[in-house]
């Protein structure tokens, strides 16, 4: 089990090593990032970051994607994959917001998941990075796989274990940022089948790297 200092000490060399732990995903509105965030499961930030522009272009407006067909949707969200689910979840979710928020975006974990297509991982970014809400962790793989690594959790790979986890040992204040950068650390160090760890910053709090001393076998 970490130390608080430990926990420190890895928190304060990511943000040395990432200052800026913005989300990657672009948007411009609330429901952009809301939507972006749907159309990133089982795909990639860079991919969902090409289609978006086109998207947000052809309905400008939370009441236009309210209104659209789905099909007209599926066909600009198409390379993103599940894009038949994934287009039905922004136009419900399009309808809901306006017909029951009035037209923005919930600020509530219980009101977020009320949404089609909104799990926990959604919401808290969600309420991490637009409403600024302390102690959200957002646990997508790059957070569970590494944080196993680090020893900071039991290794577990169930997200709401993860995020449970992480909740009791990281400093609220800096727990959303902390899961950007730990994105960011497993798309340039912690890559996970060619870990870099010889040259990780992270070595000297890292369980793996001490019950290893060499890189993960591929």
């Amino acid at each position: 089990m970490k130390t608080k200092e430990d926990v420190w000490n890895i928190v304060n060399a990511l943000k040395e090593l990432y200052p800026d732990s913005l989300c990657s995903l672009e948007y411009e509105k609330d429901y952009e990032l809301l939507f972006s965030v749907r159309l990133a499961a089982q795909c990639t930030d860079e991919r969902v970051n090409k289609v978006t522009p086109a998207l947000f272009a052809r309905f400008p407006t939370l009441e236009a994607l309210a209104n659209a067909d789905v099909a007209e949707v599926e066909e600009y969200i198409h390379s993103t994959g599940f894009f038949r689910a994934k287009a039905r979840d922004i136009v419900l979710a399009s309808q809901m917001l306006l017909r029951d928020y009035g037209g923005k975006v919930p600020g509530t974990m219980e009101e977020l998941l009320k949404l089609p297509g909104v799990g926990r991982k959604t919401a808290n970014l969600m309420l991490g990075d637009v409403f600024h809400v302390p102690g959200v962790v957002v646990a997508d793989t790059h957070c569970i796989r590494i944080t196993g690594l680090l020893g900071l959790t039991d290794g577990s790979k169930d997200p709401v274990k993860v995020e449970m986890q992480l909740r009791k040992v990281l400093p609220p204040e800096e727990s959303n940022d902390f899961c950007h950068r730990m994105v960011l650390h497993g798309r340039a160090v912690c890559i996970a089948r060619r870990p870099q760890c010889e040259s990780c910053t992270l070595r000297p709090w890292c369980d793996h790297f001490a019950k290893n001393n060499q890189p993960l076998s591929e």
